[in-house]
């Protein structure tokens, strides 16, 4: 059995305040939570970070490990307890800890269990506590398109057991409709000391006035004049991201779709922006502008209609 350097674990200094531990651990177990993290070994390195976690968060089992790890040990040394241990064991012969792993990933390893749950041969005999992960909870945030474009944070209030508890949440750039962000620790407590569940919020995405979201692709409609569209023109075209510029092709219609490329949601790979053109007819405004239409109407041999 291997000495567990917990500190270097959670990657703090052995002088940590329990911000501090509590800001690691969650870190690193959002970063290796096997839900999220699919790499072969995730699973391990966060029954690892749970394990010491449970040592350093509590202050009893943080005192009686700061007591080992004074006498020289390192972590990987060869380790057996010292002659006469009861670390483990509280006044009375309750246990201080043991029992189910961390988040329900299974036990706890050998040298934890030998300090904190009734090692040394099952010395007392006491019976284990059961440890439990609290369970998940859901809920749903609805965010603008122009967050989800940009990403940013959102500040969200909810009603747990009668209490309203408000959240910031961080939303990613590029975001849809239907992801979860996933809160570590925000969900429901665990049992019997076990850590609490997460929180996933499923993201919901505002109508815009402007755009339509396909995917990771945005849909906008552009007008355009009939000259534009006979003649072809450089017109500027709105985007999440601002205006652009983006020449019409000579003799296009309504319906005509354009791309532009890597102007939708940020991804791999990134949407587009589709622009959709209508053409607008102005009603004549001047006799000038009358005659104008007159006299293409005279000199234009083409049937639009076809065969209609």
């Amino acid at each position: 059995m291997q000495f567990k350097d917990y500190y270097k674990t959670l990657g703090v200094e052995s002088g940590a305040s329990a911000d501090e531990i509590k800001r690691a651990y969650r870190k690193l177990a959002r970063q290796y939570h096997p839900d999220r993290n699919k790499d072969t070994g995730s699973e391990d390195r966060f029954k690892e970070i749970g394990e010491a976690y449970e040592v350093l968060k509590d202050p009893e089992k943080r005192k009686q490990y700061d007591q080992l790890r004074a006498g020289g040990w390192r972590g990987g040394d060869d380790f057996e307890p010292p002659p006469g241990w009861t670390g483990g064991f509280r006044p009375g012969g309750s246990q201080a800890g043991g029992g189910q792993g961390f988040g329900g990933f299974g036990d706890f390893s050998d040298f934890f269990e030998t300090l904190f749950g009734g090692g040394l041969g099952g010395m007392g005999g006491a019976r284990r506590q059961q440890r439990a992960r609290g369970r998940d909870i859901t809920a749903s945030v609805e965010i603008d398109l122009d967050t989800a474009f940009n990403g940013g944070k959102r500040r969200i209030t909810l009603d747990r057991g009668g209490q309203r508890q408000s959240l910031e949440v961080n939303i990613p750039t590029g975001v849809t409709p239907g992801r979860k962000i996933r809160l570590a620790g925000q969900g429901e407590p665990g049992v019997g000391g076990g850590p609490a569940g997460d929180l996933l919020m499923e993201v919901a995405i505002a109508p815009h006035p402007l755009f339509r979201l396909e995917g990771r692709d945005v849909l906008v409609d552009l007008p355009v004049a009939p000259w534009e569209a006979a003649l072809g023109a450089e017109v500027r075209v709105p985007t999440l991201g601002g205006k652009v510029t983006m020449n019409v092709p000579a003799g296009s219609s309504t319906g005509k779709k354009m791309r532009l490329k890597g102007r939708g949601l940020s991804g791999k790979p990134a949407g587009d922006q589709i622009v959709n053109l209508k053409v607008v007819v102005p009603k004549p405004q001047s006799d000038r502008e009358r005659a104008l239409y007159e006299e293409l109407a005279e000199v234009s041999g083409q049937d639009v209609r076809g065969r209609t």
